[in-house]
């Protein structure tokens, strides 16, 4: 597993090249940018490009999350906004909204050398029916033509809703055929699913091409540092050692902790240190 986490940490500020650096320091080689105007402004092309300046002079790689804010809430966001973005709202306007918002932040791409996006099928709670399997095809679709002249894979994550059950994620991608298109397997989501973690891995594997690690407590999506929960980290340990050693694992930890630039790069060091010893104490006693 190649260390990574992503800006997440750092959504309530602008993006800077001084907090990439505060990320870098932490030891990472993949950062993941969260699409967000007020925090990445992709649709600011001097911005973007003092960005991908970053990347290319520190050799970072990156990925992209795709943006879960409209435009408006974007504009006015505050801590207390709420995830409305949906690229399978029963409103085909809002669907088309979404989507354009998604290819907005992927001509990003042009600039910064994107591997891959994260998308997200729904919102919370969202239930598995006909026509959230056809809007999901759509989507999938739509993005997946856009994405693929810019080098980036489309990745799809489990979320807390019926949708993106790792059954249903197959079956998506079973129907539409969706032969390049894999998983960003979200840790701290499955952790609070009712098959959980092991389960999620096993149906989910040959398909994985990003993991999203945080912690909770197993009763809400806290997105806490890994320790700071309930996961049983050995046993992750176990489950990711047998992915490609190249897959990112993305800490993707809450912005409301009010860490400064000190703190996420000590953390972000810790964890991963702490993870590597676990891998390191698995392999001398096989």
């Amino acid at each position: 597993m190649q260390p990574g986490i992503s800006t997440h940490v750092f959504l309530s500020q602008r993006l800077h090249p001084g907090l990439l650096d505060a990320l870098k320091r932490g030891g990472v080689r993949t950062i993941e940018i969260f699409a967000a105007r007020h925090h990445f402004d992709y649709t600011d092309r001097a911005f973007v490009r003092e960005i991908a300046t970053w990347f290319r002079d520190t050799g970072t790689g990156a990925t992209l999350h795709q943006p879960i804010f409209t435009r408006e809430q974007s504009e006015n966001w505050s801590r207390h906004v709420g995830a409305t973005l949906s690229l399978i709202a029963s409103d085909k306007a809002h669907r088309i909204d979404a989507m354009d918002e998604v290819k907005r932040a992927l001509e990003s791409a042009e600039q910064i050398s994107v591997s891959a996006i994260t998308l997200h099928l729904g919102l919370k709670d969202d239930d598995w029916d006909e026509r959230a399997i056809e809007n999901s095809l759509t989507a999938i679709e739509h993005i997946h033509t856009f994405a693929r002249p810019l080098g980036v894979k489309v990745l799809l994550e489990n979320l807390q809703n019926d949708v993106t059950t790792p059954e249903h994620l197959l079956e998506i991608l079973h129907i539409g055929h969706f032969d390049h298109v894999g998983v960003t397997l979200d840790v701290g989501h499955a952790n609070l699913s009712d098959t959980g973690l092991e389960h999620a891995f096993e149906l989910l594997r040959p398909r994985i091409g990003e993991l999203h690690l945080h912690d909770n407590h197993g009763l809400r999506d806290e997105h806490l540092w890994p320790g700071s929960g309930e996961i049983d980290w050995t046993r992750l340990a176990r489950l990711t050692a047998t992915l490609p050693a190249e897959v990112p694992g993305i800490l993707e930890i809450a912005y409301d902790l009010n860490e400064t630039t000190e703190s996420v790069t000590a953390k972000t060091s810790e964890a991963f240190s702490r993870q590597a010893k676990i891998e390191e104490t698995l392999q001398e006693s096989v």
